[in-house]
């Protein structure tokens, strides 16, 4: 069914090679465009016959669904691994269970993240308690030099 066109294509293409011989010299030249043109579209059309029935023979028609998938090993060489649809369910299930433990931990980062900035803004709030304390010492240091200067 699928060579159908081709060969329509290709019974017009003969037509019209077979009248360029019969019609006079005067439309040769239309002709030979006309020959030209049928002739690139029964190539075509058997490219694009050959390519639909590579795609459908590598598919096959098996019942079973089966999926390729590609691997990449470290040489960069690619292998084609074929899993049937339970190892793909499997496969995610196990890929899913992976994704939620590295989602829980990552919340405990997170809240110890959290934990780490609150005692660094208190360590801070510290070291500026005891910055003013020694300002205040000093100032006293200073106010009492100046009051035992005045009594001299």
């Amino acid at each position: 069914m699928g060579h159908i066109p081709t060969i329509v294509v290709g019974c017009l293409a003969s037509a019209l090679t077979a009248l360029y011989f019969i019609l006079p010299a005067a439309v040769h030249f239309t002709m030979l465009v006309f020959i030209s043109a049928a002739w690139f579209l029964v190539a075509i059309c058997w490219l694009a016959q050959k390519s639909a029935d590579y795609m459908h023979r590598s598919e096959g028609h098996e019942h079973v669904h089966e999926e390729k998938k590609k691997l990449t090993n470290y040489s960069g060489n690619q292998q084609t691994l074929q899993m049937t649809s339970s190892q793909i369910t499997q496969a995610k299930s196990e890929l899913n269970a992976d994704l939620d433990s590295l989602r829980s931990s990552l919340k405990n980062k997170d809240e110890e993240i959290e934990n780490l900035k609150s005692e660094i803004s208190s360590l801070q709030t510290l070291v500026e308690i005891e910055k003013l304390k020694v300002d205040l010492a000093n100032l006293k240091a200073l106010a009492a030099k100046e009051s035992a200067k005045r009594k001299k």
